[in-house]
């Protein structure tokens, strides 16, 4: 994998606290360390909105800027330009600090024009060397009963990110994984179509992938032809309290090369046994990238799985470290 390793691997190493890194290199603020920004809405901090504080953060090149995110609630479309960075932004805990907004793909703009579903987003990070820790990114649409299509939470179109403990809410469409190589650690990720999409090159690590509603596939991967490795979900959970036996797929072909491998994961019930879906087009199966690894729980139907996806051996799983994937090895 032809990817710089310096930068991220010490951004890793910090985050699982393999080591120690001055203010200016890691990813998270050391304990008692002031931020250089605070977002309250009740006007007691530097910014009344995340956007403000964001603005206000330098441009590349600039030592890492955090910005601390007061809980509540902020109802803003959030946009972390390509310009700035590295940055990061933290709260005290994710359910009660919350960014969301409700656009969504079907909804016209200024002109009469459908956003579509490319900026439906509720918060967009484009910066490279983006870090969020303890924060919830919503998209709100669905929560009054809209209607409509695909409504993202968190657009994700960044390199070396790293996101830990946070909480990712929508229906469908909630995280586009893009640009890049991205790390997530302890995260809740909750979505009912294609929920996790994108063609990033992306880690996770313990997460909990919540199916809600009448799910139907968890991910939809675009991975390109040329990326080794597209999503890869390392020790993760993935719950569906209130649907049926076998209705759940996890995953589709998004784009032709699509890449998805589970790692030790628990499934339900609400796997369906074939496990993965070829998007009506039988070619995808000639290329697509499907494997799983000592999947375990009811939803682990391994020998009932689609014929074009793989089982992976102990010597193929060893390749599928978070250093490996990730370009630090």
């Amino acid at each position: 994998m032809k990817y710089p390793k310096c930068r991220l691997l010490l951004s890793l190493l910090v985050a699982t606290g393999c080591c120690a890194a001055t203010r200016a290199d890691a990813q998270w603020i050391a304990p008692g360390a002031k931020p250089d920004a605070v977002v309250a809405a009740d006007g007691s901090g530097t910014h009344k909105t995340v956007q403000q504080a964001v603005d206000a953060a330098p441009a590349k090149g600039a030592p890492r800027f955090f910005i601390q995110i007061r809980p509540g609630t902020y109802h803003e479309k959030l946009v972390v330009q390509e310009s700035k960075g590295p940055l990061t932004l933290f709260g005290e805990e994710a359910k009660t600090t919350i960014l969301t907004h409700d656009d969504f793909a079907a909804k016209r703009d200024e002109q009469g024009r459908h956003l579509g579903g490319a900026n439906s987003y509720s918060a967009k990070i484009a910066a490279d060397d983006f870090a969020a820790e303890n924060l919830t990114f919503a998209n709100s649409h669905w929560r009054g009963g809209g209607t409509g299509n695909q409504a993202i939470a968190l657009s994700l179109v960044a390199d070396r990110a790293n996101l830990r403990k946070c909480r990712l809410i929508g229906k469908q469409d909630t995280l586009y994984a893009s640009g890049g190589r991205q790390y997530f650690e302890d995260c809740y990720i909750e979505g009912e179509v294609d929920y996790i999409f994108g063609d990033a090159t992306a880690f996770f690590e313990r997460c909990e992938l919540h199916c809600a509603g009448k799910c139907t596939f968890i991910t939809a991967a675009s991975t390109p032809r040329e990326k080794p490795v597209g999503f890869v979900f390392s020790n993760c959970k993935i719950t569906a309290k209130t649907l049926e036996k076998g209705k759940t797929y996890l995953g589709r072909t998004w784009r032709p090369y699509a890449s998805v491998t589970f790692l030790n994961t628990e499934m339900p019930e609400a796997i369906v046994p074939k496990g993965w879906d070829n998007w009506a087009n039988v070619e995808n199966e000639k290329t697509a990238r499907f494997a799983e690894y000592k999947s375990k729980g009811p939803g682990a139907a391994v020998k009932e799985r689609v014929r074009w996806s793989r089982q992976l051996t102990d010597e193929e799983a060893a390749a599928f470290t978070k250093g490996k994937v990730l370009g630090l090895e």
